[in-house]
């Protein structure tokens, strides 16, 4: 079967995973009611501080992370536990865009701004090792999106030209580096991911 792309590059969380709503993951909204767990400080702790960036780019293990700031916050909860329920509740998969991947005849694999052990878990538990050639990950990668050596990465494991490479992602400087690179890329919104199928040579 003729495919457009010799490679299919999908993000992950926002584009794989509706897991995002108006910019904000939305597993948080419920810690609070179920864990006890002031969202606000959560947020300003390990995403606004900037240490999720250390811990995407593989400087920083994410359970020590959490177990630091449960040890701060005198939580009575297991730092385990707590990754437990942020990667269960966080795994919210969009079958449509399920659907387009596993009938896209062609080379996919998953390029995602996530630390190793989330990588692992959307490897194994939700199952998208199964569907793809590789999980490419910026924790283990020890890079990140939209720095030019995350493609670089993927390109030389793939033996294929950038130009056909086709990257699906929700957030735009990442499309735009892609593109400098010289693949060819899709912003992935609510308004253009109808496209992607056409994109994709698939029949709708």
């Amino acid at each position: 079967m003729s495919t457009p792309f010799d490679l299919v590059v999908w993000d992950f969380d926002g584009v794989l995973n509706a897991n995002i709503v108006d910019g904000r993951f939305v597993w948080v909204d419920q810690i609070e009611a179920d864990l006890g767990v002031n969202r606000e400080r959560f947020q300003n702790f390990v995403f606004r501080s900037g240490l999720i960036h250390d811990v995407v780019a593989g400087r920083r293990d994410l359970l020590e992370v959490v177990a630091d700031w449960i040890t701060r916050e005198r939580l009575k909860i297991d730092a385990d536990a707590f990754l437990d329920y942020w990667f269960e509740h966080d795994a919210l998969p969009d079958p449509q865009v399920i659907d387009w991947l596993k009938g896209y005849g062609g080379r996919s694999v998953i390029g995602t701004n996530n630390e190793a052990r989330r990588a692992a878990y959307i490897e194994n538990q939700m199952g998208f090792g199964a569907h793809v050639e590789a999980v490419f990950a910026s924790g283990r990668m020890k890079v990140a999106k939209p720095d030019q050596a995350f493609f670089e990465q993927i390109e030389t494991w793939s033996g294929t030209s950038g130009d056909k490479i086709l990257l699906v992602d929700d957030t735009l400087k990442n499309i735009e580096a892609a593109q400098a690179k010289g693949w060819q890329g899709l912003y992935f919104t609510p308004e253009t991911r109808n496209h992607l199928p056409a994109l994709l040579g698939l029949e709708v």
